[in-house]
């Protein structure tokens, strides 16, 4: 059994504003749920029914939080991307958007199954602990087995829970990226959005949203699909043989079912993904349930002002992934992950305080018997991982 704690603070923006990332501190950093963003919108009318524009987004992360381990939480990781104190852009496209016909968007965006389930959360959990959140906490963290990290104990960089979890985005099956592409949104008809993407080389996907009040119960659901034959492209030399810390990463594509490396996935690379998700919240008590298909996570919760200050949100979780191979480094994996936690937001402050609690525990499949980060032959039971985050979320 292993106990992480963790202090979050990062502050969260609306269009044409800023933020400022969190201190790095051991044990405190940007929490990558929701990285701090920065956009700037602009938009001209044409016409009563026509604009046009474009949009730019920055990150904005001091210690990233998916890359925190048992030893650091400093990244180390190759890619710029996952850095320490780096500014990303997240998004840059312009637009053209009518009432009557909808929105064409293209350049770097989300397709249309970005945060596909994410996005289906209507409550406070949303940018605290969303669908993604359970991967995120742990992904860089160390394999355990008997309290002993998995493989040899000459291994310079063991196998870690990223690894065995499987998902396009962030290790959760279902939601996608952000990437250079087409976008189409449909004008809302009786609460119904459709959206569609293409994008280079080739990746396409659609989705469908749909949100609206029946009686007393607020709905928010979407559902949606997705395809690639694009692993992306390979930074560097594939790994270093002397002591397995990888020495390349990928950018770009859809790494969801890649091999290890991405010349390895070619020519016969495709992908496919796609998942569903809905909020349903009873509006006169606040009670809420959001369930996520890919095998994966249903929350419960309560959403109320019981104080002045704002609405308070109290939740649990349990996510279980049947995780797929992982060339190169497992076979398989079953996992169940178990959350509670709580949000208070203030109001005044445009502030939400969050505590959340996460229990992790199964087995992987592997079947080598040497190698530097390869998951052992057969079945290998994890030891429970355990974690405490809390931090504060400040719009402005």
């Amino acid at each position: 059994m292993e106990w992480s704690v963790f202090s979050q603070q990062r502050r969260h923006c609306r269009p044409i504003s800023g933020e400022i990332a969190a201190p790095i501190l051991r044990s405190a950093g940007t929490n990558l749920i929701e990285q701090s963003p920065v956009r700037f919108v602009g938009e001209a009318k044409i016409d009563k029914d026509w604009s046009a524009g474009y949009i730019l987004e920055l990150g904005v992360q001091g210690a990233p939080s998916n890359q925190w381990n048992q030893l650091s939480s400093n990244s180390t990781n190759i890619n710029p991307n996952n850095a320490n104190n780096a500014v990303l852009v997240r998004k840059s496209n312009w637009f053209i958007k009518s009432k009557t016909f909808g929105q064409v968007a293209v350049g770097l965006n989300g397709t249309a199954t970005y945060h596909l389930l994410d996005d289906a959360d209507s409550t406070l959990t949303r940018n605290v602990d969303d669908a993604e959140g359970a991967a995120i906490y742990m992904s860089a963290f160390q394999l355990r087995h008997n309290g002993v990290q998995i493989g040899p104990s000459s291994v310079a960089f063991p196998l870690r829970w990223t690894y065995v979890l499987r998902g396009f985005n962030n290790s959760t099956p279902g939601d996608s990226g952000r990437r250079d592409v087409i976008r189409y949104d449909s004008p809302t008809f009786a609460g119904f959005t459709a959206i569609a993407a293409w994008g280079e080389n080739d990746i396409w996907d659609v989705a469908l949203t749909y949100k609206n009040d029946i009686g007393d119960f607020n709905v928010v659901a979407r559902a949606g699909y997705g395809e690639s034959n694009d692993p992306g492209t390979q930074v560097g030399p594939s790994v270093s043989p002397s002591t397995g810390i990888p020495t390349s990463y990928d950018v770009g594509g859809t790494t969801c079912i890649s091999s290890s490396t991405t010349s390895a996935s070619l020519p016969n690379f495709e992908c496919r993904w796609g998942g569903a998700a809905a909020t349903i919240t009873h509006k006169p008590t606040g009670l809420f349930v959001f369930g996520g298909w890919g095998r994966q996570t249903i929350q419960p919760g309560i959403e109320h002002k019981w104080l002045p200050l704002g609405k308070t949100n109290i939740f649990g979780e349990y996510r279980h992934d049947d995780a797929g191979s992982n060339p190169g480094k497992s076979v398989g994996a079953s996992i169940n992950f178990w959350q509670a936690g709580i949000i208070q937001n203030v109001e005044a402050a445009d502030t939400s305080f969050y505590l959340v609690y996460q229990h992790a525990d199964g087995y992987i499949l592997g079947n080598a018997t040497t190698g530097k980060n390869y998951a052992p032959n057969g079945r290998t039971d994890l030891d429970a991982f355990q974690e405490v985050i809390t931090g504060a979320k400040i719009n402005f």
